[in-house]
């Protein structure tokens, strides 16, 4: 455990990217070696840097729908690992929060991952995790989560689930139909023990 402690203290203390961040470094991410479900998400967003939560918005409340979880199991990192692809929030743009730094994945990321062998579950939400863990799985996230049952049952692509996105999510009424009841019945397997 020493050597996770050392990591996480590391990861918060970061400050690679400070120059390119509005707000300055906060890394934001939630871990614990016991953890058997891992949420790979983008980036905090401006809420969620001012609190240092993650997920505390309205993403986190239908991440957590979706999942079926309360707020204490998603919020116990010996359960659920939250790890973003960018532990800062990057800014804002034209049409919404920028993309994660490019800078913290490749410095943070494999590190944190092997710290993490008891996980059972990856939670894959957006491009730009998708892109990292699911390399060369399709052109679009609609592609990636669409194609779903490939990655079953270890790994489970997710739109992001920002309110932003529900549009996206009339227009695929079969990920609510047939995605949400499995992923529901994966996660609560997991947190049960079960293989």
């Amino acid at each position: 455990m020493t050597s996770f402690h050392t990591l996480m203290r590391d990861v918060r203390a970061c400050t690679l990217c400070a120059a390119h961040l509005p707000l300055g470094p906060r890394p934001v991410l939630q871990a614990h070696p016991a953890a058997r479900i891992l949420i790979a998400g983008q980036a905090p967003g401006r809420k969620v840097h001012a609190s240092g939560v993650p997920f505390d918005d309205a993403s986190g409340d239908r991440l957590r729908d979706w999942m079926g979880v309360t707020r204490e199991v998603f919020y116990d990192p010996q359960q659920v690992a939250i790890l973003p692809m960018g532990f800062c929030y990057p800014g804002t743009g034209p049409s919404g929060d920028l993309p994660p730094r490019p800078e913290c994945a490749p410095a943070w990321r494999e590190k944190l991952l092997q710290q993490l062998r008891q996980v059972q579950l990856t939670l894959v939400i957006g491009q730009y995790a998708q892109a990292w863990h699911l390399p060369g799985a399709g052109s679009s996230v609609t592609e990636v989560v669409g194609a779903w049952r490939q990655h079953w049952p270890r790994v489970v692509p997710l739109p992001h689930p920002s309110p932003r996105n529900n549009v996206w999510l009339r227009r695929h009424p079969w990920f609510e139909a047939e995605l949400l009841p499995r992923l529901r019945e994966r996660v609560a397997g997991v947190l049960a023990g079960e293989a």
